[in-house]
């Protein structure tokens, strides 16, 4: 079953980005080189700094820059698309796309918890501040945002269609990369799983015939 969602999620993600028009896209992340990731001693004994580019997690699994790098990234853009998703209740006018984003918001959010949790058990921060979260696939600009919470009606439902469209394929871009070079399975089928929903709801999305 992982297989499958993994072979799935390839495919979206090439569809994906066929399918990004003109729009700037980001280039697809190329293997991370090896970073130096400190890991925490036991009880009494220094930490150390290991140049691995695979590390072993408490629970034996292994992970490398890529997976934490996906991990620490999608928070932030699944943020986005919470945040997003929250204004359709009270300025949508179309009700399926009302229930499409409780249902993005509804999922979304405990992913959120499950990457967090990921980081936690590994010892590892929230965030980078080498990261430029403005640059991820599928972000959209706080100018874009406040725009969208200015809306209602109509032209909420559009604006809201093509931002999350736009949003979900990037996410589905990311997904691509950690399938690609990551090293957590777990993760990789996470990512599959992600990348096959959100793909399912960019579909459901422009069978509303809202996004261009």
């Amino acid at each position: 079953m992982a297989g499958l969602v993994v072979a799935a999620a390839a495919g979206l993600a090439v569809a994906a980005r066929a399918g990004s028009g003109g729009s700037a896209a980001a280039p697809r992340a190329e293997k991370s080189p090896a970073v130096r990731v400190v890991l925490p001693g036991r009880p009494g004994e220094s930490a150390r700094v290991s140049d691995s580019d695979q590390v072993a997690a408490p629970d034996g699994s292994t992970y490398n820059s890529i997976d934490t790098t996906f991990v620490q990234m999608m928070i932030v853009h699944h943020g986005q698309a919470i945040a997003m998703a929250s204004l359709a209740g009270e300025r949508a006018a179309d009700d399926q796309l009302r229930a499409l984003a409780g249902r993005i918001g509804a999922s979304q959010a405990p992913e959120v918890a499950w990457l967090r949790g990921w980081l936690r058990d590994r010892g590892l921060p929230e965030s980078d501040p080498a990261h430029d979260h403005a640059a991820m696939p599928g972000m959209q600009s706080a100018a874009d945002m406040a725009a969208l919470a200015g809306l209602s009606g109509p032209a909420f439902d559009r604006r809201f269609a093509a931002m999350m469209t736009d949003h979900h394929r990037g996410a589905v871009r990311m997904a691509g990369d950690v399938l690609g070079g990551g090293s957590d399975e777990r993760l990789r089928e996470v990512a599959g799983e992600m990348a096959v929903e959100q793909g399912s709801e960019i579909q459901r999305i422009q069978q509303l015939g809202l996004a261009a």
